[in-house]
């Protein structure tokens, strides 16, 4: 009786760490449905060397290193994230599987304690897909949390629109 006693308290705890963590911690999902196939939003996703042309924040992008792993491509990247003074380097590992239709980012080094995001496609027709993208970070520091969190914020919620007119300049209007 003790044990269990014990592990529902330790599963509350963990529960409950977990439900502070969503609610307090900076977090972002977000899905929509696209008028392009998921292989091309894919496609459109995965091309991270153009993010400077039209990503919300991304002042400049450089690819370190690129290896193949059975069907997926990993990226080591550093982008430069910036807005009016202040910038940030971020470097993350980037696996790209077009089998799944799954990006992942993993963070490695920058102004994060973590971060991690994932983007997956999901073909509804073959002119359309739900793009589901989501973020979940949290800075190393609290004045730069301060400072950053709604601008980041604000990018983040505009993410699949840059994404979806990017479409529409690169796969042309949907009739």
């Amino acid at each position: 009786m003790r044990m269990k006693i014990l592990r529902v308290f330790v599963s509350l705890v963990v529960a409950n760490d977990l439900l502070i963590r969503v609610l307090l911690l900076p977090s972002f999902i977000t899905s929509q449905l696209i008028q392009y196939s998921a292989s091309d939003m894919f496609s459109l996703v995965a091309d991270v060397q153009k993010y400077p042309q039209f990503v919300p924040l991304c002042q400049a992008l450089s690819i370190h290193s690129e290896q193949k792993k059975a069907s997926c491509s990993i990226l080591i990247a550093d982008m430069t994230v910036g807005y009016k003074s202040i910038y940030e380097k971020i470097l993350c590992q980037v696996v790209l599987n077009p089998q799944e239709a799954l990006i992942n980012v993993n963070y490695i080094d920058g102004p994060f304690k973590y971060l991690k995001s994932e983007w997956r496609f999901l073909e509804k027709t073959t002119a359309e897909c739900d793009v589901y993208f989501f973020l979940d970070y949290e800075f190393k520091s609290q004045t730069l949390s301060m400072l950053m969190k709604s601008m980041f914020d604000q990018a983040f919620s505009r993410f699949i629109k840059a994404f979806e007119e990017r479409a529409t300049q690169i796969y042309g209007t949907v009739p």
